[in-house]
């Protein structure tokens, strides 16, 4: 198959980042700051939700704080994201605003969807998170077309392209990354492997649970990394990142346990009391808080006041969200379509089809 593109037109490539096994402490206790932020917003996001302040759907980035901060840290403000529907980390890492984030889970006007995307339809073109996607692998093949047009105008983005890995097992990824290889497109594609695809594991759903291996199929560089350590998840989606740059995709497969259920709504019975017991041990954000205590960067004072600061973040988001208004009526089929379309309906629920013909009189006279 041959690409639409520009053949060996030259892709102007950002040296990648440079790698070290020691940032400044300053970083470090940047990196925890933003897994405690992620922890105490999801946390009053499930509590929102049985309260009925949030409809719809939740899921959450419980117990994947370290690979979404590791994610995150390694993308240029000008690459472009893709998610799956548990993205409230991720809009928080690209620094959105905690509480535009918290009034669309809200459904409110001020939210970065307009109220119309809930949580999982997080949009915000200027952080260039170009959507989370309700439909699983739906966000896929868009990423991979995201792709195609930086490469075609031969632009320095990349596109992370993040799923769960319950996803590798539909036709449009096995598709996507055949494209990919075949044309050498800017993307990196992110597995989030929790090992459960809502309660199926993936050892009973995938003939080889090794994801990453999966691109042995089309000949493309692919990594496993601990999700459990923010800084090896960023060490290796820097250099996923700089392979993708350079014309060649790459597959990376994070290990992270969620420690709730799939859902707000899942009690994850699946889970026997060893294995919650396992999960609450190896806790990310606990985990590194007690790595940087023993290099004698954070203090339990400092985890204190970190703490408290997180949680005054999340009630300002929620007091931002609950002072927005509702979305109106009117604004029901706004951003329907990018642009205005032949046979765009704007007609509301109960409105008639047509305007209905007046009956013809008759020859019976009050």
């Amino acid at each position: 198959m041959s690409s639409p593109r520009v053949k060996n037109r030259p892709r102007t490539a950002k040296s990648p980042p440079a790698q070290t096994d020691s940032l400044e402490p300053e970083r470090l206790l940047h990196f925890y700051r933003q897994m405690v932020e992620i922890r105490r917003f999801e946390e009053r996001a499930a509590r929102a939700y049985t309260q009925a302040e949030i409809g719809g759907y939740c899921h959450l980035n419980l117990g994947e704080e370290a690979t979404v901060v590791g994610l995150m840290s390694a993308l240029e403000s000008s690459d472009y994201l893709f998610t799956n529907y548990r993205e409230h980390g991720y809009a928080l890492g690209r620094g959105i605003a905690p509480g535009r984030i918290m009034a669309e889970l809200y459904g409110r006007s001020d939210g970065v969807s307009k109220g119309w995307g809930g949580s999982m339809h997080l949009f915000d073109m200027g952080a260039r998170l170009l959507g989370g996607y309700g439909i699983v692998g739906g966000q896929i093949p868009l990423a991979t077309g995201a792709a195609l047009a930086i490469d075609y105008v031969s632009g320095p983005e990349a596109v992370m392209c993040i799923m769960g890995e319950g996803t590798t097992n539909i036709g449009a990824f096995h598709e996507s990354l055949n494209i990919a290889a075949l044309w050498g497109l800017p993307i990196v594609y992110v597995v989030i492997n929790n090992g459960l695809g809502m309660g199926t594991t993936v050892e009973k759903s995938s003939a080889e649970p090794d994801i990453y291996k999966r691109a042995a199929s089309y000949r493309m560089a692919s990594a496993r990394v601990d999700g459990n350590d923010p800084l090896a998840v960023r060490d290796a989606a820097q250099s996923a990142l700089a392979s993708a740059r350079s014309g060649k995709p790459f597959l990376l497969e994070a290990t992270s346990k969620r420690l709730r259920g799939h859902s707000v709504v899942d009690p994850a019975k699946y889970r026997t009391p060893a294995e919650a017991a396992a999960l609450k041990d190896a806790d990310p954000v606990a985990g590194f808080a007690a790595r940087l205590g023993a290099a004698g960067l954070l203090g339990e004072d400092d985890i204190a006041r970190i703490d408290v600061q997180a949680l005054l973040m999340v009630q300002e988001a929620v007091d931002f969200a609950e002072a927005s208004p509702h979305p109106t009526v009117d604004t029901l089929f706004d951003y329907t379509y990018a642009s205005p379309v032949p046979n765009d309906s704007r007609r509301l629920p109960g409105d008639p089809l047509f305007e209905p013909s007046a009956y013809p009189q008759t020859g019976h006279q009050a």
